[in-house]
Parts: C-alpha cells; structure tokens; sequence
C-alpha cells in the first residue's frame, strides 16, 4: 500500500508567489530560461536553471551550474523569500485552464515504494539525467520540483481533498492561462485521515517527472549506505510529489515532425504507407479517434488510418498510436530507428497545436508532421502495470505543475 507523508514545507510569501512560481526546469532550454527571467530576479528558474545567472555557453553540469544553484537558494532563505512551516502538513495544489480543473495533493512519497514498485513507472530514465538530479537534490540538500503522480481514483480521497479546501487559499494567483490556487492541510485529525486513505491505495504512477524520483531514489540509497542508524523514517526516504485522481488527467498528444521523405518523392512515400495505413485528404487537423492519424506535406493535411492486424491491438506497448506510428511508418519507411537519438525526428507537445506543425513544416525546416491522438490515462496505467515502458515522447500533461510553491527539506 501506498505511503505518503505530511512535511514541513518551504514556501514563499503569499505576495510573491506569482512572481517567483516557475515552468519546470526540464521544459524549458537556457536561452528560454534567461528570457523569462531578465526582469524578475525573484523567478525559481535562478535555482532550478541556475545557468541563467551565468554565461551565455556554459557545461550545464559544470560545478559553477550547481555552486550558482546553491548560492541563489541560500539567498531566497537568508532574505526570508522563503520561510518553513512550523507544523508537518500535507497542501492541496488546485489548477485551472481553459474548462479543465484538476487537485493534487502535495505530499512526500515513498522512495522506498518506488524501489518496490508501488510507484510505478512507464518510461525509462537518462543516466546523464538521472545524475544532475541527484547532484541538485545533494547540492540544495531539498527537492525543488515536484514528482507529478496520479492514483486510480477514490471518493473518500475526494471527499477528504474537498474538506481540506474549505479553508481560504495562502496563494491564488494567474499564471500562463492558468489559475494557481494552493491550500495548507495543517488540521492534525484530517493530515491523519488523508494518510490512512491512501494507505489503502495499491499502487501510484508516475505521471511526470520520472528522472526526479529515480534521481532522489538513488540520493536516498546512497544516504541509507552511509547511515549506520538508518531508520526509513528520516527526510531522504521521501520525495516531493503532487498526486492527483486519474480522473482528472489531461493529456494532449506528443506530435512528430520528420526533416526528410528519406529520398523518396510523395508518390513512392505514399505506396509505402499504404502497406498499413489507409489514408485520404482531409480538412481534418487533428484525429478523432485512437488509431487515425492526421499527416501534413506540401500544404496538405491527410486522414492516415492504421489498418486492421497491422499491429497486436491486445499489446499494452505495441497497440499505442505512438507505437504503431514508430513501428508502422517512422521506422520501416523513414528509416527512424532510434528517435531517442536520430536527429531528424523532432517532437512538438500538443500544447503548442497544429498550427506549430504547419509553421515547422511550411518553413522548410522540417518535410513532414504528423498530429497524433493522445495517448489516455487507461493505457498508461496498462503499461506500467505490465512493467512495460512507453516508447519515448507519448505523453504531455497539461497544465505543468509550477515549481516552487513547496520545497521538500532532506534534512528537517
């Protein structure tokens, strides 16, 4: 059963709150970065992308990167931008955009529960990655951004999260087309309750943020080793994380552009794609349906629809539209085999819509787009229950958890 914890959270004041909530570090590049934070010394992006008070160039894994890091935390402290709670609470993190509303639970998780697969996961993780996490985590001695989980949803958790929001906010505010509303769960009989009620929950999942609880998995192994008197109760054994009910999920689709028809012309292409899809050209941008997809060339937009058998619809990883896209076109006909690393495919979040697509493909710089249907809650939680891993990029949650209305302490 699932373990959470109440924590003493470091928080910002409630007037500049706004200003110093921040994108997470790892949607966003530097030059982003530097962008949204050129006239706001207070953005959290100067601890979780600390490059951005540094030279335009610099090895984002330089020890200068992590000292800046550390340097820029201590400051947000000593100049009281951040105070910590006097009493261990969980906090309730409560997001609207456009009609969607979604309530998260903010709480530490269990690092012992993802070594034992309670959390689960369905993507695999970077070493590099997985490193620089663990080198931020060990440099601020706290987690600065928080692991997105989801749950298969519970009326009593619902019920719970709704008693908890009966008191006023300490933050509300608009940022990015959303609204941030964020609540202190400090009653000790509800903090109580909450925690048994997901004692009773079998399993989480990893929604967002795989390479940040591997990485403070691997911080809390590490600590175990070099603690004689290692309890599982201490702050290490836990990591920051926002958990919502599956029923709240959003998520938009993880489109592909592809540089080049692989030397083919648009008639050969398309003999080749006719093997497994059906296809017909539509005023259709976006597909209605699991298994259709929308494909932009030369100005035109198509209808692709893969054909029946032309992959194992019973297949938790190969029946999923980004799977069959890889397996039916991107590899066997544009020659894509590893899009992890083959620099001619590129993935474009469906936060950014189709017409991103056109503009990269009608600018010359990529041939090809394809507009994808989205992957759903059900079929992520049919991977990681299998133990499979999704192939990369089939995912985009939307709205983004902003960083920096809560940090998690290692050492309270």
């Amino acid at each position: 059963m699932a373990r959470i914890e109440p924590f003493r959270g470091l928080r910002p004041g409630k007037d500049i709150a706004g200003q110093l909530a921040s994108p997470p570090y790892d949607v966003l590049n530097s030059k982003e970065a530097k962008a949204l934070t050129a006239n706001n010394q207070l953005s959290f992006l100067r601890i979780s992308k600390p490059e951005v008070d540094l030279p335009d160039g610099i090895d984002l894994y330089s020890d200068e990167v992590y000292a800046k890091a550390k340097e820029n935390f201590e400051l947000f402290i000593k100049e009281k931008i951040f105070t910590q709670d006097q009493t261990r609470n969980f906090y309730i993190y409560k997001q609207t955009w456009k009609d969607h509303t979604q309530i998260g639970l903010v709480a530490c998780a269990s690092c012992q529960d993802y070594q034992d697969d309670i959390i689960k996961k369905h993507e695999f993780t970077r070493e590099d990655k997985e490193k620089d996490r663990m080198r931020h985590i060990k440099t601020l001695n706290a987690q600065s951004g928080p692991v997105f989980l989801t749950f298969k949803q519970r009326d009593e958790i619902d019920a719970l999260v709704q008693r908890a929001m009966k008191k006023n906010p300490v933050y509300d505010f608009e940022k990015d087309e959303v609204r941030h509303i964020f609540y202190v769960v400090d009653d000790p009989d509800l903090v109580t309750a909450i925690k048994q009620a997901f004692a009773e929950v079998d399993s989480l999942y990893v929604a967002d943020g795989h390479h940040r609880s591997a990485a403070a998995t691997n911080v809390k192994i590490e600590r175990q080793q070099q603690s004689p008197n290692h309890t599982g109760d201490e702050e290490y054994n836990f990591f920051l994380a926002v958990i919502f009910p599956h029923n709240q999920m959003k998520i938009l689709p993880y489109n592909r552009v592809v540089k080049d028809l692989c030397g083919m012309g648009q008639a050969e292409f398309f003999l080749k794609i006719s093997e497994k899809f059906d296809y017909e050209e539509t005023d259709l941008k976006v597909p209605s349906k699991s298994g259709q997809y929308c494909l932009y060339l030369d100005g035109k937009w198509y209808l692709l629809e893969a054909k029946p058998g032309s992959f194992n619809k019973d297949d938790a990883v190969a029946s999923l539209d980004v799977a069959v896209l890889q397996n039916n076109l991107l590899d066997p006909v544009l020659e894509i085999k590893n899009p992890r690393k083959d620099k001619r495919i590129d993935f474009v979040g469906g936060i950014r819509g189709t017409a991103e697509l056109e503009k990269l493909v009608d600018s010359g710089e990529f041939k090809i787009a394809f507009s994808l249907y989205p992957t759903t809650i059900e079929q992520l939680f049919k991977v990681a229950d299998a133990g499979q891993v999704m192939p990369p990029k089939s995912t985009w949650f939307e709205p983004k958890l902003k960083s920096g209305l809560v940090i998690h302490l290692l050492d309270d």
